[in-house]
């Protein structure tokens, strides 16, 4: 199956075409979680990667790397817009890694969801975006293009939000498709020692161990999903 979703290379494409990537976070406190996420991207193959961060976090993005498209585009007057006329061209995108939690931001970003939406647009939630979900979740609810990476922390606030009771810590399987169900069949990946992933009706469970270390930025170069999505979409939508 990743043999068929995995695009070929062939000397007759041009420059974006196996994927043009967002990631939107990164504020002055948070800048190398953009970073790591954007340019672990690259590293899975993607053509392009573009951040949109806020205007004190984008000169040090920029220094950590000549290759990012960095865009200060997050906390200015006319955020939305600014940023909406770029999404045309993205393939995937990643929302949360080094957002942030400021008021102003997340209603940004809640914005540029439902437009993210209407384009139907592959995106992966983590981080600081998943926090904005268990505020808002009507703003990812059905909304099945979607796939959220939440650890264990992030994992027991959207479930008590959404299930409305604690989940059981003998059955991490049911809990994650009980999460995903009540989402509306929005793909749910827990990470932790097993990587559990569920859309509400199929399970996979990962166990391929890792390094056992559990350190800040680890999740953020979780950027497979973010490039698989879009190059899975691409190879079943034609």
């Amino acid at each position: 199956m990743i043999r068929n979703i995995v695009p070929p290379l062939t000397y007759d494409k041009h420059k974006g075409q196996d994927g043009r990537i967002a990631v939107i976070g990164g504020c002055k406190e948070y800048t190398g979680a953009p970073y790591f996420a954007a340019m672990s991207a690259y590293r899975v193959g993607c053509d392009l990667s573009h951040v949109f961060c806020t205007e004190g976090a984008a000169p040090v993005i920029k220094s950590y790397s000549p290759d990012l498209i960095v865009h200060p585009e997050l906390d200015v007057s006319d955020s939305v817009a600014a940023i909406h006329k770029w999404l045309p061209r993205m393939h995937s995108i990643v929302i949360g890694p080094g957002l942030g939690r400021d008021d102003k931001i997340l209603q940004t970003v809640k914005e540029l969801i439902g437009l993210i939406k209407a384009s139907n647009i592959p995106t992966v939630i983590d981080a600081d975006g998943l926090f904005l979900v268990a505020q808002s979740p009507d703003v990812i609810q059905g909304y099945q293009s979607a796939i959220l990476t939440p650890n264990i922390v992030e994992f027991k606030h959207l479930y008590r939000k959404m299930v409305g009771r604690d989940p059981d810590p003998n059955n991490a399987v049911v809990n994650v498709q009980e999460l995903s169900k009540a989402l509306g069949n929005v793909t749910v990946c827990l990470k932790g020692s097993d990587d559990i992933i569920s859309d509400g009706r199929n399970v996979i469970v990962c166990a391929s161990k890792g390094s056992p270390r559990r350190c800040g930025g680890q999740g953020d170069i979780l950027s497979e999903p973010w490039v698989f999505n879009f190059w899975a979409h691409q190879a079943f939508t034609g």
